[in-house]
């Protein structure tokens, strides 16, 4: 029994941080956790720029609605739902998550929820449980389940060194260099074809 754990931006969504850094026009925003191994300080650092800037959920929502899913990754997903049980394993937020999984024909997604105010202005965030995908990838082991699992950043390393096979997705030089173990891929067909071999 396999269930395939997938992050989702970078692998099936471009990086909304990245997207609303350009619509804003703040760089300082660009920083992901493809930068910054610690998903709480770069969060905290996050929301203090969007308060300097009195900047909200609904500046955010309204650049997430021009994001559509990487070319492929509708196609890959839907074809990968229809050999394996697949969950999305997110750092994002329920708030940030929704429309992008329209988009992908709403596939299960885990993810963590943001705290606003009734101004719209994030006040804080909800972490689902601490070292998400790592834990929820060993939670579905003691249940029973195989995981196989793939990501792009310094987050989904846990997940995809604790389970039974693990792939690196578009992800950076100096990722792929300091995990040289972990096979390394570009294109959703070379993902999809590393995912059934795993599974034979």
């Amino acid at each position: 029994m396999y269930i395939t754990c997938l992050d989702l931006e970078g692998v099936l969504v471009p990086e909304i941080w990245i997207a609303f850094s350009k619509a804003s026009g703040i760089p300082e925003l660009k920083k992901t956790t493809r930068d910054e191994p610690d998903y709480n300080k770069l969060m905290n650092w996050r929301l203090g720029i969007l308060k300097e800037h009195k900047l909200g959920l609904k500046e955010i929502q309204e650049t997430i609605a021009t994001i559509d899913p990487m070319p492929g990754a509708k196609e890959f997903l839907d074809e990968l739902r229809s050999i394996s049980q697949v969950i999305i394993i997110s750092d994002t937020f329920t708030q940030f998550a929704s429309p992008l999984m329209k988009k992908l024909g709403w596939p299960t997604i885990f993810c963590n929820s943001l705290e606003v105010a009734p101004s719209g202005e994030i006040t804080g965030f909800k972490m689902r449980i601490e070292n998400s995908k790592y834990t929820t990838v060993k939670a579905l082991q003691s249940i029973g389940y195989d995981t196989i699992a793939s990501g792009d950043s310094y987050n989904d390393l846990g997940m995809i060194k604790a389970s039974k096979a693990g792939f690196l997705f578009k992800s950076t030089d100096k990722i792929k260099a300091d995990n040289p173990s972990i096979p390394a891929y570009e294109t959703y067909d070379e993902l999809l074809s590393a995912i059934k071999a795993a599974m034979v």
